[in-house]
């Protein structure tokens, strides 16, 4: 009977790793009924989180002050979450907690992590006899705490000994939790990343349409806000949309004068998943223009000082900085319409945006063996995360009904809907062009439209350079095979 009663008293499952996402992820598990150990090399925090347990409800959830401990306060096969920041300290944290766990047990890494990381780390796992799964979260701080989207890959025996604590955890939608076995490998890890750099291009997107409307369109922070919060209730419903129609109604509280977001120095920080985005996109040859744009937005933002440099100069050379003088007689713009175009090009754009997305899932996918399921990447994102969106489940329904979509654009209800709106498209970029403000996201996005719908490219051309410079042969339109011409010579005879 003693050993039963030691057994009741040990944790479901554990956590170390408690800054704030540890703490709330912890908090949500243990509100959720699974009682939980908690871990941290700062025994503050482990205090830190008692207490929270205690003002939150009761929480059943356990503080432990040493690895040993720690570890041997949870029931066998024992999981264990990790959410340390990524690198060495995971390194660190698994040598620690590892030298106490037994074959069976399980890790799962929680953080940002490269996949080539976990993948190096399930290796170093299973020569022990212990699984692992690298699990991308995403949510923030809310979303860990209330129910974030939950991206775990790797061991599915892993999988298997948690998915029902992960179920009850992860945000719930109509048709769902949102967490789901992503595959082999990496592939949980991988799959986050590619969110974060559609987040990118997302933010980046929503930024554009706020300078467009700001600077061509002349409307203030309450218009903007209305406007954001009525895009909130159609098409664009999403978290990204939601937040930004918040931030334009804060007052600025240190000076009581003015909105805040007016006196935010405009450099945008970065913690490195777009980058690799970009260049996996890369690697895999996959286009992926809008979000290569809003990651070099990012670091033009960063050369503020170089930028007001700049604006100083081509203002003495006589470039105002929005060119607001009229256009071919135009003096003022319609700003009804502006509205309606600016909200139709975005959605376009955002498009763009998710089927590049979803072309480097699937490249990495095809590449790796992972068969991800992209209906279900869709799904799991439509709560929780920071991209969640109501359009998401479009996108799910898309690939549910044809799983081989070469590109979400040409899914025939994505189809018509970037025929309907290109017009407006065209009308947004063509105008930011023409007063002068950047739109990378939203005209990288056009041109990738543009591009892919194109049946001939002058492609022809630059192969026929590089035939003439390098030999590199080229197809022919009407016959097969690889052909090769001496280009100097016969443009001399055509010359004479």
């Amino acid at each position: 009977m003693e050993g039963a009663a030691t057994a009741q008293a040990l944790s479901r499952i554990g956590l170390a790793g408690l800054a704030v996402m540890g703490q709330n992820l912890a908090l949500n598990i243990a509100e959720k009924g699974f009682p939980i150990s908690v871990y941290n090399r700062t025994t503050s925090k482990v205090d830190e989180t008692l207490d929270r347990a205690q003002n939150e409800g009761q929480l059943p959830l356990i503080g432990q002050y040493n690895p040993r401990d720690f570890v041997l306060s949870i029931q066998r096969p024992r999981s264990v979450i990790i959410l340390v920041k990524a690198g060495s300290p995971v390194d660190q944290t698994i040598a620690a907690l590892s030298e106490y766990m037994e074959p069976g047990d399980t890790i799962i890494d929680g953080g940002n992590e490269w996949y080539e990381n976990t993948e190096r780390r399930i290796d170093e796992a299973s020569s022990k006899g212990l699984l692992y799964l690298g699990m991308g979260v995403s949510g923030g701080e809310e979303g860990a705490r209330n129910g974030p989207s939950l991206m775990p890959g790797g061991s599915y025996g892993a999988y298997t000994n948690i998915k029902d604590i992960l179920e009850k955890v992860a945000a719930q939608v109509e048709d769902g939790p949102c967490v789901t076995y992503i595959g082999e490998g990496g592939s949980g890890n991988f799959v986050k990343m590619v969110h974060n750099g559609i987040e990118y291009g997302d933010m980046q997107l929503i930024s554009e349409a706020y300078d467009v409307l700001k600077n061509a369109g002349g409307l203030s922070n309450s218009e903007l806000a209305d406007i954001f919060a009525e895009w909130n209730r159609g098409e664009l419903e999403s978290f990204l949309i939601e937040i930004t129609a918040d931030i334009f109604n804060v007052k600025d509280e240190l000076t009581g004068n003015g909105e805040l977001v007016d006196k935010i120095l405009d450099k945008t920080g970065m913690k490195g998943t777009g980058k690799w985005t970009v260049q996996q996109a890369a690697e895999l040859s996959i286009a992926a223009p809008t979000i290569a744009a809003s990651l070099d937005s990012r670091y033009m933002s960063g050369l503020k000082d170089e930028r007001v440099e700049a604006s100083e100069i081509f203002r003495k050379e006589g470039l105002k900085e929005e060119i607001s003088s009229d256009i071919n007689g135009i003096s003022s713009v319609d700003k009804k319409r502006l509205i309606d175009d600016v909200r139709q090009a975005l959605y376009a754009s955002k498009i763009c945006s998710y089927a590049q997305g979803m072309n480097l899932l699937r490249a990495k996918s095809s590449e790796k063996g992972w068969n991800l399921n992209l209906g279900e990447m869709a799904r799991i994102w439509k709560g929780g995360c920071i991209i969640r969106a109501v359009f998401l489940d479009r996108i799910k329904k898309a690939y549910q009904r044809n799983p081989n979509l070469a590109n979400l654009m040409v899914d025939t209800e994505f189809a018509r809907e970037m025929v309907q709106r290109q017009a407006a498209w065209r009308r947004v970029v063509g105008l930011a062009v023409q007063k002068g403000i950047s739109v990378p996201g939203m005209s990288a996005s056009l041109q990738y439209f543009d591009t892919y719908r194109r049946s001939r490219l002058p492609a022809n051309l630059v192969q026929a350079q590089r035939d003439y410079f390098g030999a590199h042969t080229y197809e022919r339109v009407d016959k097969p095979g690889a052909y090769h011409t001496e280009w100097a010579k016969l443009a001399r005879k055509a010359r004479v």
